[in-house]
């Protein structure tokens, strides 16, 4: 079975400087039906005005990946961490048993788009962590590459969950194709682009809550991004 979440359907806050959509319930967006997906907690997509941003704020047992679009997103963290992530660049960072970090828009002329997940981490009051790393997805476009799990195989980074997150980059008429083991479940979500999931047509910022499928083919209907969480 496979549940859309249209783009238009999410929650929506403009604070001036932020203009943010939520896929789940977050601050003050609730929705008792989309409280989350598995461990998946947040999907916000957002975008900062040149020079704002958020200032220092704390978390505490929660897996967070930051995933720029466009433009640069600046983060520094109480655990020494300073650094600049740019379209492409992945950053997770395990709150842990606390961290406080602020995240800015490091340009003073050009916006920031970038997607900030929260998973759920199968172990609370660990050490607080920070991984980034470029993947060069748009030099391998039409390939699934693993970027986030919880063993860190293939080069990805690891996190603190059973989940397996993937990142597409494809091109028209792209086609791939992802087999879900038994008690599996996913959620894809369209960065940019249009595709279809199995024919079901999905564009720029919908997502689909697949469940109870063994294959998924994906096929890039135009130029199109996409996050695929395999999770338990």
């Amino acid at each position: 079975m496979i549940t859309t979440r249209k783009a238009q359907d999410r929650g929506h806050a403009n604070h001036g400087w932020l203009d943010t959509h939520h896929t789940f319930s977050f601050a003050n967006y609730y929705d008792p039906k989309h409280m989350g997906f598995r461990t998946l907690r947040v999907i916000n997509e957002d975008r900062v005005i040149p020079g704002a941003g958020f200032g220092v704020h704390g978390h505490r047992d929660m897996e967070i990946i930051t995933y720029v679009l466009e433009g640069a997103l600046e983060h520094k963290d109480s655990i020494g961490n300073g650094s600049v992530m740019q379209p492409g660049d992945i950053q997770c960072m395990s709150a842990g048993r606390g961290i406080l970090h602020s995240e800015f828009n490091h340009s003073r002329t050009q916006p920031v788009h970038f997607l900030q997940i929260w998973l759920l981490p199968d172990t609370k009051r660990l050490a607080p962590s920070y991984q980034q790393q470029n993947f060069g997805l748009a030099k391998k476009p039409g390939k699934l590459r693993l970027v986030a799990s919880k063993d860190g195989r293939d080069g990805a980074l690891t996190v603190h969950q059973d989940v397996n997150l993937y990142v597409a980059v494809l091109n028209k008429g792209d086609r791939l194709s992802h087999t879900l083991e038994p008690q599996r479940y996913a959620w894809l979500q369209v960065a940019r682009g249009e595709i279809t999931l199995n024919g079901l047509p999905l564009n720029t910022s919908d997502g689909a809550a697949i469940d109870e499928e063994t294959n998924l083919a994906i096929a890039a209907t135009e130029d199109a991004e996409i996050l695929l969480f395999d999770l338990a």
